[in-house]
């Protein structure tokens, strides 16, 4: 009996895995499958424990669940029961086994922590400011964007008092699917009455959590229960269309041991979250003091921030307990009714310490506006700055800010600090230090922590990357808005906030460098005799990738997207694309902005120099940067379409960040100044126009696509052919692409176009995985089955044909969407206030401030900075998804004005097997989309929302691109 008892059992049950810690098995267990886990459990009695943990199968499910999730009275049996498994094996009757000989702290710390009650959790003496009936003044003074503080009173008068109770909720939305926070990529949502009946059985350490953003729009009555209390009204996101600002209300529902683990909310957004039902348990951290057990990880390329954590139990049992009484946060317990407001950059953590409702709300106003603009700013070290203070420093770099700290702040720039971390870390990596000093670097990163940071923006801003800017930086995928919704943002902010642009202007310094491309348009303006921008115009307008001002009755547009090689593609295309509409005096000529003005301008020796360029030759400050390729055309358009192809054959297939490091950066912009249009852009119309001014455009578009795609192309320089034929056999000599079966008499252009299309599937799904929601994960799988292996057959490659393809080549513009389109009116109704000057104003497209507008015309298309040469049907993909937004009817409507073929009705493939698709202009579009530069597949899945759920791409084929197949053309 003794010698059984003294039994190990983890010995012989794990062979060779014994030397693993149950920790580090565990970890290891969460990467199987749910069929591999229970497999692995028969193997032996300590598998058959460890595979039978109930927080394995948590992690496995959530996994593997994506859309609406139901819980099955345990983990185990819902895995399995997702798996659609027949009911003889899932053993629902069979009764646990049991052995003796085993022990693991591991896991019997983990169970406590699923078992664990918080009855003592309670905060009697919290530290946190509580106040009741504080102004709006009182509160600027003391509170905002200072400290936290408990506010009581504020949502006395609301319906959500009596109405936001676990029952009446169910009573009322029980069949609404409500979204669920977990620790998992995918997104999982389950009805209320299934959430209810989860909550009340389960024993979870991290229980399923609703914090959804969503539920204004799923349970829309839910708004109406409360109202944004008067002290956080002020907020600079309302400014933007409910599509394009980011998530900033919650819904937050959860039951005991539950709660958010420690984190700075998203852009350094504040926050104020009110309590309607139980009771929360808050500790916060000021900024830059990052709280015991959390490491801060910001890449170095995109400076997205990623926050390893314990969970918000996991760090009150295990963590709280180690930290000296100073080294504590500081710490409250909320109580139904109670709003606490949460300010920039502070770290918090909540507990819930019974089941829970609150409301939660993050805002942008004038006390945090330029911590928001920093934290959308390019680079990365000011984003671990922003939250692990110092610690985010190495030793050299500390020292040079305390070296620096007396200079003036104009005097102390980026580039005083060394780059030696890729990561701001709040810790030494053990692996890579001796004891010694990572004892040393304990000691110091502790005294670092005691002492904290100044949270100011000015101090803050020194950590910028001066050498970086917003329009050719990598875009973060952790920043609450796109680069178009924050170029918007801003722009929108400066019209219609006039009294805030000083503020306004400090926050576009910081997120655009707004005043280095002013410097660069003020030199622009007086080197061609124009009138210097106002303060009206000091802003960029749009929301394109370069720079782009008014200035008076001209546009001056500063190339810098993908650097100094792409940006002199980009205008030198441009003016060879111009000189040929010239010369055959196409009628897309009426329909383009005159252009004015074209140079370089560059920073050399500290000092701005400008010249004119015609997009012929090569000039010399582009000589001595070593772009110049050795066929370069230096008495024609040297950066012309053709070199431009060839560019685009190298790019192909590169991952963003290998793409952002051939970028580069430079000090050298080419510019183009054009005639201003009269009337706004289509995109902010949109919503104004009628039906008719909508059908109008379309069949514009279709007119101008027309003679546009029957403009004659300049011929391929075959020097640019034989460079993509020499680097394509290196390419396949190495294995690096695949071949591409098209060797035939077919016209050189398509070849060009073939070989940049195959270059494009290498990582083709890992790409499109990175981009991630709403593209669904199912379909990424089936990729390599949709796509085909030869892109000859895209183009109906004909080797026994002269012409090659049976499909025109042509100019296509790439990028025409709503804001590359201009409307004049064409029928104004001017108020009385109105003088005859202001109706004479209207009438020569001067005045831009229109009382009334009944009717829009098109009358510009912009931007054709991207023009290239290939298929015709790469122009319908921004046309139909982003003007048209998928509006079939619009598609038909352009399609009639278009009368155009993009192909041969019959396809050479079509008697091969599988080949009919070959034959589907619908499948050609959908292929296009799949290989696009841009994330075009995200919008289709914003679009088409049903087609989340679609099993196949061919489903998702039809319902996008079905209406092309009714398509032939007219003759």
């Amino acid at each position: 009996m003794e010698s059984q008892s003294q039994r190990d059992r983890r010995t012989e049950a794990l062979g060779d895995l014994r030397a693993l810690p149950d920790e580090i098995l565990c970890a290891i267990l969460e990467r199987l499958t749910p069929r591999d886990a229970a497999r692995l459990a028969c193997v032996s009695s300590v598998m058959y424990i460890l595979c039978n943990e109930e927080p394995l199968w948590m992690s496995l499910c959530l996994k593997g669940a994506s859309g609406l999730l139901q819980y099955k009275d345990s983990w185990k049996k819902t895995a399995l029961h997702n798996e659609n498994l027949p009911d003889k094996y899932k053993e629902y009757h069979r009764g646990p086994l049991y052995f003796d000989g085993f022990n693991s702290l591991f896991l019997y710390r983990r169970l406590y922590r699923c078992h664990t009650t918080l009855d003592t959790f309670y905060a009697d003496n919290g530290n946190v400011e509580r106040i009741k009936d504080i102004s709006l003044q009182d509160f600027y003074n003391e509170y905002d964007a200072k400290k936290p503080v408990m506010l009581t009173g504020l949502a006395d008068t609301w319906p959500a008092r009596d109405k936001w109770t676990i029952d009446q909720l169910l009573l009322n939305y029980g069949d609404v699917a409500f979204k669920i926070s977990q620790r998992s990529s995918r997104k999982i949502s389950m009805k209320f009455k299934d959430y209810v009946s989860y909550i009340k059985v389960q024993h979870d350490e991290d229980p399923l959590y609703i914090f959804d953003e969503k539920f204004g729009e799923v349970a829309p009555s839910l708004l109406k229960d409360y109202s944004v209390p008067h002290l956080f009204q002020e907020d600079f996101f309302d400014i933007l269309d409910t599509d394009k600002r980011p998530s900033y209300r919650w819904l937050i529902i959860g039951p005991e041991r539950s709660g958010a683990s420690w984190h700075v909310d998203p852009a350094l957004t504040s926050a104020w979250n009110t309590l309607l039902v139980g009771r929360k348990r808050w500790a916060l951290y000021p900024p830059g003091k990052v709280p015991l057990g959390v490491t801060v990880h910001v890449n170095e390329e995109d400076g997205d921030v990623n926050v390893d954590t314990p969970s918000s139990l996991q760090w009150w049992l295990d963590f709280y307990p180690l930290l000296a009484d100073e080294d504590k946060p500081i710490e409250c317990t909320q109580l139904p009714g109670e709003t606490i407001y949460v300010p920039s950059g502070w770290w918090h953590c909540v507990l819930n310490l019974e089941t829970t409702v609150a409301v939660t709300q993050n805002f942008v106003n004038s006390s945090n506006f330029e911590f928001v603009c920093l934290d959308m700013a390019p680079g990365y070290r000011h984003k671990g700055v922003c939250r692990a203070g110092l610690l985010a420093l190495d030793e050299d770099s500390y020292e040079n800010v305390k070296q620096n700290m007396s200079c003036d702040e104009k005097d102390f720039g980026y580039s005083n600090f060394s780059r030696k971390e890729k990561r701001a870390k709040t810790q030494k990596d053990v692996d890579d230090l001796s004891y010694q000093r990572a004892m040393n670097g304990a000691s110091r990163s502790y005294n670092l922590w005691k002492d904290g940071f100044s949270y100011d923006v000015n101090f803050l801003s020194l950590f910028l990357d001066k050498d970086r800017d917003h329009y050719t930086s990598l875009w973060s995928s952790g920043n609450s808005i796109g680069q178009r919704e924050l170029r918007e943002w801003l722009s929108k902010l400066w019209i219609q906030k006039p009294k805030m642009r000083e503020l306004i202007w400090k926050g576009a310094c910081i997120a655009l460098n707004a005043d280095k491309w002013l410097q660069c348009l003020s030199y622009i303006c007086a080197f061609h005799k124009l009138p210097p921008p106002t303060d009206d115009e000091r802003l960029p307008v749009g929301t394109g990738s370069n720079p782009v001002y008014l200035v008076g009755n001209s546009v001056l547009k500063i190339f810098v997207e993908g650097g100094l090689e792409a940006s002199l593609y980009g205008l030198g295309t441009e003016l060879e694309f111009y000189s040929m509409l010239h010369e055959v005096n196409s009628p897309l000529r009426k329909h383009i902005p005159n252009v004015l003005a074209t140079g370089i301008i560059y920073i050399e020796d500290g000092s701005y120099t400008i010249l004119s360029w015609d997009g012929k030759g090569v000039p010399d400050v582009i000589v001595k940067s070593n772009l110049i390729r050795k066929n370069c055309d230096v008495d024609g358009f040297s950066f012309g379409v053709w070199g431009k192809k060839e560019l685009e054959y190298r790019n192909a297939g590169m991952s963003v960040d290998e793409s952002a490091g051939l970028a580069g950066h430079s000090c050298i912009w080419p510019y183009m100044i054009t005639k201003r249009c009269e009337g706004n852009m289509f995109a902010e119309l949109r919503d104004r126009l009628t039906w008719e001014d909508i059908t109008n455009l379309a069949s514009f578009l279709g007119e101008q696509l027309c003679h546009l795609h029957l403009l004659p192309y300049p011929p391929l320089n075959i020097s640019y052919f034989s460079d993509i034929e020499h680097e394509l056999s290196l390419a396949e000599a190495n294995g690096c692409i695949a071949t591409v079966g098209c060797k035939s008499n077919a016209a050189a252009e398509w070849e060009v176009f073939t070989r940049t299309l195959t270059k494009k599937m290498k990582g083709l799904s890992s790409r499109l995985t990175k981009w991630g929601d709403p593209i669904p994960k199912k379909l990424i799988d089936k990729i390599d089955e949709y796509i085909p292996p030869d892109f000859a057959q895209l183009l109906n490659m004909d080797e026994n044909s002269g012409t090659g393809a049976c499909k025109p080549c042509s100019w296509i513009h790439k990028d025409i969407m709503d804001d590359n389109i201009y409307m004049e009116p064409s029928s104004v109704c001017l108020t009385s206030s109105r003088n005859t000057e202001d109706t004479a104003q209207v009438d020569s497209g001067l005045l831009h401030n229109y009382d009334e507008v009944k009717l829009w015309r098109p009358s510009h298309i912009l931007d054709f900075s991207d023009v290239s040469i290939g298929d015709r049907l790469f122009d319908l993909i921004p046309i139909y998804l982003d003007v048209f937004r998928g509006d079939s009817y619009l598609l038909k409507h352009f399609l009639e004005s278009y009368r155009l073929p993009f192909a041969s009705n019959i396809s050479k493939y079509e008697s091969t097997e599988g080949g009919q698709k070959f034959g589907r202009l619908s499948y050609v579009a959908m292929c296009y989309c799949i290989l696009h530069d841009e994330n075009v597949l995200g919008a289709i899945f914003s679009i088409w929302e049903e087609l989340r759920s679609a099993k196949s791409w061919e489903e998702v084929e039809q319902t996008v691109w079905g209406e092309l197949n009714n398509y032939r053309g007219f003759p």
